[in-house]
């Protein structure tokens, strides 16, 4: 069991005790919190995808192209994706994968790729691979989006991997932050729980602080339920 991770889902650690100013909702008990650097991609990374999927909707903006992945020591409590926290969950990343990954891109309607897990910053050295030759290719006529469990404000802290920097320069937008079930919010675009935000990097790293992507846009109520009442009202009435 590599240093840092725990045994069961519900006992976790916070191994910066202490520290403050670490972002929203850290440390929070229903999670592990790392301190910085503690966690390396370039040494945890087994190079295993558990998923890609193409052409789908719901992992950011546009038609997108999704990969998923292995491995995650955050594990947050009731993590929807908890069957990946393993960093050998899955198959090998390929040079076949990389290269149909690339066709699919190609299609002037998907408008870019978007990084999940499992932790995309533990996995460094394929997500750079693959980034690097995105831009090649594609410039930035291609979007990328990344899902991490670390708050931005983690990921900046002094001593954290030099990686996860690098990997952060190809980033367009980046979904931070650890899933917390307190928090939890069906109403919410693109994330689970309120503490998570919808960072754009760019934006960010100019700034230096975290500035919300331009094009965020949660709902106020949940419709479906709001027009089954409004149904039952009617019947009522007819």
């Amino acid at each position: 069991m590599t240093q840092g991770f725990v045994a069961t889902q519900h006992s976790h650690r916070d191994f910066a005790a202490g520290e403050t100013g670490r972002g929203p909702s850290v440390p929070s008990p229903l999670t592990n919190n790392p301190k910085a650097g503690q966690w390396d991609g370039r040494q945890l990374s087994r190079g295993i995808v558990a998923d890609y999927k193409r052409l789908v909707m719901t992992d950011g903006e546009g038609i997108r192209c999704s990969i998923y992945v292995s491995g995650c020591p955050f594990r947050c409590e009731n993590c929807y994706n908890a069957s990946i926290w393993d960093f050998q969950a899955g198959h090998p990343y390929t040079q076949e994968l990389e290269d149909q990954i690339i066709k699919d891109l190609s299609l002037s309607y998907v408008q870019g790729i978007t990084y999940l897990g499992g932790e995309p910053l533990l996995n460094t050295p394929m997500l750079l691979q693959l980034s690097q030759r995105i831009r090649r290719e594609f410039g930035h006529s291609k979007d990328i989006w990344c899902w991490t469990g670390y708050t931005w404000e983690e990921l900046m802290r002094p001593g954290e991997t030099p990686d996860k920097s690098e990997l952060l320069s190809y980033v367009d937008v980046l979904v931070d932050g650890r899933y917390i079930e307190t928090e939890k919010n069906t109403l919410l675009q693109f994330r689970g729980s309120s503490n998570q935000r919808i960072i754009d990097v760019p934006r960010s790293l100019e700034a230096g602080e975290p500035v919300i992507w331009s094009k965020l846009h949660d709902q106020t109520r949940f419709i479906p339920e709001h027009y089954s009442k409004e149904r039952e009202q009617e019947q009522a009435r007819g």
